[in-house]
Parts: C-alpha cells; structure tokens; sequence
C-alpha cells in the first residue's frame, strides 16, 4: 500500500491525473465492507470519492465511523463521499468541496444528485450527473446564454429524466416546447463546450487535500459516541 493511502476512485476523475496529483493505491468505487477491507489492510489515510449506488450495496455508515474509531483520516468528496461526509462530518468525517457543501447545507438531498452510469472497464461516464447540470445551468445563466426562466425549465426536465438517460442532448429534448428553440440551441452549443464537470473538480481538491496531510498523519482521535457503533 503506497504511503498507508487508499483512495476509491471510478468515474469523476480520470486516474492518470489522480496519480499526477497523488501517489496512493486507487480501488474502484467502494462498496460495502471495502472500507473495513483498507482498514484491514493497514490504510492511514481514505479518500472516498466513488461508490455504487443502485447496483451492489453502498459503503454502510458503520464502517466509516470504525474506521474513525480506529484512528483512520477518511476524506470525503464529489459523489458517495460527500454524500457519506455530509452525514458523518459531526463524528470525525472530513468532506471536501461543493457538492459535500451542498449536501451538508440541505442544498441538495437526493442521491441520484450525483448518480450516474458509467463504463465499468474505464470508468469513462456514459451519463451526466445532475450536480454537473446544475453547474452548467449555473454558468449558462451568468453568462448571459440562458436566461432564470430558461434555467428553471431545463432544470426540471433533467429532473424529469431517470439519471441513467441524463445528457445534454437529452435535456435539451425534454425542455422541448418549455423553451424557446433559439435558446435551446444556444445553451447545447454551451454545453457542448463549456459543461462543467464538479464532480471532477471536487475530486482533484480532495486528492490535493490528501495530499497535504499525507505527511502529517496523526490519528484523529474519536469523536464517535460510544452507542454511535
């Protein structure tokens, strides 16, 4: 295990710019009991990042905080993690980036803010997260492409699509009559070249977050109740 360093990474940050950022051993999206497993196996420090959501059964809350209780750094970040972070953040979890803010605010509150499918050999996205729409919604509207009503219509037509189906393409289609072509076509081209991926930049900060404390590491010490196990 590369510096005690075990970061679970799928589809929001590609691994050759992860291992740029940070040396550690990187597993697919976490399921459960891969957080014990680390644990186990002598893990320091853990960056979740990625886990499965409707496919397996999901990182459990238990094993997080024995991880805490055992002196184990567990960041947070971007997709399961910040969900995970936002829940466990008053125990000892550490949650990196907007969407962990969003969730932690009550900003966002549905899992499938962040869901999406993806390759499971490349782990390359074949869907967009509704976290990303919102954020190129977001910039479409301050600069000037779409306007508040526009934003709001596209909005809930990528609510209205079952994340697996989200593209931009997609979205465009069911906000088909709800909007006025002209700017449907304006906010695809944008789309098409400007999307922001936030999923990704909360991964790439939770990376550089790991990799500031990776020569600090100190246990945590818990902060877990004894009845919260």
């Amino acid at each position: 295990m590369t510096h005690g360093i075990v970061v679970f990474l799928g589809p929001s940050c590609d691994h050759i710019t992860a291992r740029e950022i940070l040396d550690a051993e990187y597993r697919p999206p976490a399921r459960r009991g891969d957080i014990t497993a680390a644990v186990n196996a002598g893990a320091t420090i853990i960056a979740l990042i990625d886990g499965v959501f409707f496919q397996e059964s999901a990182v459990a809350h238990r094993e997080i905080l024995a991880a805490l209780r055992a002196g184990v750094r567990v960041v947070g970040a971007s997709s399961m993690g910040a969900l995970r972070a936002a829940e466990l953040d008053s125990l000892g979890m550490e949650g990196v980036g907007e969407i962990y803010r969003a969730y932690r605010e009550g900003r966002l509150v549905a899992d499938d803010e962040v869901a999406l499918v993806f390759d499971p050999e490349t782990f390359v996205p074949l869907s967009e997260p509704l976290v990303n729409i919102r954020a190129t919604l977001q910039q479409a509207l301050e600069f000037g492409v779409i306007d508040a009503a526009a934003a709001g219509a596209l909005l809930d037509a990528a609510r209205g699509l079952y994340f697996p189906e989200r593209t931009y393409d997609a979205v465009v289609e069911a906000a088909e009559g709800r909007v006025d072509p002209g700017v449907l076509a304006r906010f695809a081209a944008f789309a098409g070249e400007h999307a922001v991926d936030q999923k990704r930049k909360d991964a790439v900060l939770a990376l550089e977050r790991i990799r500031d404390l990776a020569g600090c590491v100190e246990p945590v010490g818990s902060t877990i109740p004894p009845g919260a196990l």
